[in-house]
């Protein structure tokens, strides 16, 4: 039988790269992110390069309770088996907790928290009833360490972490697995635009390779954590 996979954030950067890779197994996909025309457009390279596999996907904005459960519904309805979810959806605004704009921080917590929170919450019975399931938390080196520059993005980063370590803790008696994933900088549209020289930084497949991997672990093995960075340090 073929893996039911659930990834947020899916239609570009590390999303899509870990959507590759899996849709390279022969798993199943669902995939959702904000924007439309980004999503659709990976769901048909998707289907074009792997047409074996059934990719569904459907934009929602994670950063709201409503649209979370409205996604975890939309993936029951469509098939009751959720076999790894991976929470990739979030944003960056760059800031420091002293000159902020006002409500960052909300943005912040709202979409790299509440939007993990709430999608696992939605999807986690089909994992308890039948006591398997994976499920990755895409953090960041920002959840380790703090950095100038980093403000809420990292306050949500970190409060990511600790939600894995809670969910870890909770669900192993379940048999069911959580792994944090903390990846340094990987080069994404974001990166591009910033000027960075690709061979500095990581590929977004490099994370992808470590997940893929993680996943394929006897019932019995768990990595808890997953850090990847770039091979001369952070920048």
């Amino acid at each position: 039988m073929p893996l039911d996979v659930v990834i947020t954030g899916g239609s570009r950067g590390i999303g899509f790269a870990m959507a590759e890779k899996f849709a390279a197994s022969k798993a199943n996909l669902f995939i959702t992110s904000f924007n439309e025309v980004p999503l659709y457009g990976a769901m048909q390279e998707l289907c074009t390069r792997f047409p074996e596999i059934s990719v569904k996907a459907k934009a929602f904005d994670l950063s709201k309770k409503s649209e979370c459960d409205a996604f975890g519904q939309w993936v029951l309805d469509a098939n009751q088996q959720v076999d790894i979810l991976i929470n990739n959806a979030g944003t960056f605004l760059p800031g420091n907790v002293s000159d902020e704009e006002e409500g960052v921080l909300e943005k912040m917590i709202e979409t790299n928290l509440y939007s993990a929170y709430h999608v696992t919450r939605a999807l986690l019975p089909s994992m308890i009833s039948r006591k398997q399931g994976h499920i990755f938390n895409i953090c960041s080196i920002a959840s380790l360490k703090a950095y100038p520059g980093g403000g809420s993005y990292g306050i949500s980063k970190f409060a990511l972490s600790g939600f894995s370590q809670n969910l870890r803790n909770e669900l192993k008696p379940l048999g069911i697995k959580v792994t944090a994933v903390y990846p340094g900088a990987a080069y994404t549209d974001s990166w591009a635009a910033a000027g960075i020289e690709p061979k500095r930084i990581m590929e977004s497949e490099d994370i992808a390779e470590m997940v893929f991997a993680a996943s394929r672990l006897s019932p019995q093995a768990t990595v808890e954590e997953i850090v990847l960075r770039p091979q001369l340090g952070d920048l």
